[in-house]
């Protein structure tokens, strides 16, 4: 899948991850922007396309990876292109701790145990190999100090990272202000990692049950004023746990 067998959630996780406290910034938000990644990563395998502001499947055929295929396969059922921020927006359980778990048997984590308030027992998460992280954030400030135009899949990885709300965790202060902006600029270079990214931030901002429509000709309303039915929201599976219902990620 491209050139680095990592795929974009895991990338994506891995800029969150905080070296020094083992937690992840913005873990709300940043589900979501897992939810969103898995799109990007299976729009550059060729899995699915846009389509509007609509996700179309257009090969269904299986990436080899078991996260990714549980969410084409899920596209494919649907039988019809679903919007983004749809996706995005439906519910999910564990895609977050999945994705911690696939980094530490891949040997780029490795999990340490602890207790949250002396009493909760939490996990948190330390990078084995600080290389990969410092090489992913390295494409990152090389595209917001060059102003080259990205790789798509850098394009795509600042748009969600941006959309997440990270350019404060990754450049933080009054300092980091002019990279932030820059970071959100790289929206622009990837339409897939746009349309994603929008995606992401529209459903943080509320928006997601509020479909776009083309304004009605002059003169024509919706008969007795009725508003359209909405798609139910929809998302990627709900992820199995493993372990004991005790051990808790930290936030």
């Amino acid at each position: 899948m491209g050139r680095s067998r990592r795929t974009l959630p895991e990338e994506l996780l891995l800029l969150a991850l905080d070296p020094t406290t083992g937690t992840t910034a913005q873990p709300q938000s940043l589900d979501l922007g897992l939810a969103g990644a898995q799109l990007v990563e299976l729009a550059l395998a060729g899995r699915i396309a846009p389509d509007g502001d609509r996700i179309a499947v257009v090969v269904p055929r299986p990436t080899g990876d078991p996260t990714l295929d549980c969410a084409l396969e899920l596209l494919r059922r649907r039988g019809a292109p679903v919007r983004a921020v749809h996706w995005i927006g439906g519910p999910r359980l564990g895609l977050r701790q999945t994705y911690l778990s696939h980094l530490e048997r891949c040997g780029m984590v490795h999990a340490v145990a602890g207790q949250m308030c002396g009493v909760l027992p939490t996990t948190r998460y330390q990078a084995t190999d600080t290389e990969i992280s410092r090489e992913i954030r390295a494409r990152l400030d090389s595209a917001i100090r060059t102003g080259v135009p990205p790789d798509p899949r850098t394009a795509a990885l600042a748009a969600l990272a941006h959309a997440v709300g990270l350019g404060k965790h990754l450049y933080p202060g009054n300092e980091g202000r002019s990279s932030r902006s820059r970071l959100r600029d790289l929206i622009r270079h990837d339409p897939m990692g746009g349309l994603v990214a929008h995606a992401v931030m529209d459903v943080q901002n509320g928006v997601a049950a509020q479909p776009r429509r083309s304004p009605a000709p002059p003169g024509r309303q919706a008969a007795g004023g009725a508003r359209p039915v909405t798609e139910p929201a929809r998302g990627v599976p709900m992820q199995p746990h493993h372990g004991t219902m005790a051990r808790a990620v930290a936030h």
